[in-house]
């Protein structure tokens, strides 16, 4: 069957094969939204293998994906889902990409700790004692879990009234969503660890099958997705980013994304 290009996002090209989807990882790389100017040779495979890797150990846990195939080196055939905006879901609503991300975070990086020194989120709503003083690294006392818009232009948090509104989740599709996100992230965990890695933060996309019952899409556990750290330079005072945080610095340092952000928050 002849495939048809359905969507170009900004590392990912999604083909139509009729009920399926073949996915191309590129080799386009991008941060804060936005697609860089630049070619990383082979990053698309390897995002790739790793996202399959990761499949094939979801679907031993007994957790749904769209996984159906690997295509070397660097396509993926997976389930087709619908995407519907919010308006047009239902409590009945099937087959359709629950247009939240869910993200995952066990140590203090990234954005949180930017909204940490900002005095947006206060120590206890990390489960710490109040009054701590957070520094960027630390572990944190329980995994925080966020989540965020999936179809919108740029993702914006949600609290879990307006996530509920937005995705038609019942409450206790939310909690088993919320649920499989932890056990995925306690596998990575337990697969890195002797590998010598850290997984501090990733992200996850859920959608519902035939039977609306949930299952992961996307990919997930890769460079892109997830932030990784060294374990031994971790342990030595040092972090070191094994994953697509290292560009984002790279960014930061050169005032990219205060620019951006500023831009962005003017309109």
């Amino acid at each position: 069957m002849e495939r048809k290009l359905l969507m170009k996002g900004k590392v990912k090209e999604a083909y139509d094969l009729g009920d399926r989807l073949e996915f191309k990882f590129t080799d386009n790389i991008s941060v804060f939204d936005k697609v860089i100017p630049s070619l990383i040779p082979f990053k698309g495979e390897t995002l790739c293998r790793e996202g399959v890797y990761w499949f094939e150990r979801a679907a031993k846990m007994g957790i749904k994906t769209h996984f159906l195939e690997f295509i070397p080196p660097g396509s993926m055939l997976c389930k087709k889902v619908d995407i519907l905006q919010p308006h047009q879901i239902t409590s009945r609503s099937k087959n359709f990409l629950i247009p939240l991300e869910f993200i995952c975070r066990w140590y203090v990086a990234g954005s949180l700790f930017d909204r940490v020194k900002e005095g947006r989120i206060p120590p206890g709503a990390l489960g710490f004692a109040s009054g701590h003083k957070i520094a960027y690294g630390e572990p944190l006392p329980e995994p925080y879990l966020e989540v965020s818009t999936k179809l919108e232009k740029t993702d914006r948090l949600l609290n879990k009234a307006d996530a509920l509104q937005i995705s038609g989740l019942a409450p206790q599709e939310y909690d088993e969503a919320c649920e499989i996100v932890l056990r995925i992230d306690e596998d990575i965990k337990r697969s890195i660890a002797p590998r010598g890695l850290i997984h501090v933060d990733g992200k996850k996309e859920l959608a519902f099958d035939e039977d609306r019952k949930i299952m992961v899409v996307d990919v997930y556990g890769t460079a892109d997705e997830d932030r990784f750290w060294d374990k031994a330079r971790h342990d030595a005072g040092e972090f070191v980013d094994l994953s697509k945080e290292y560009v984002r610095q790279y960014y930061r340092q050169t005032g990219y994304k205060d620019l951006l952000y500023a831009a962005r928050g003017a309109g």
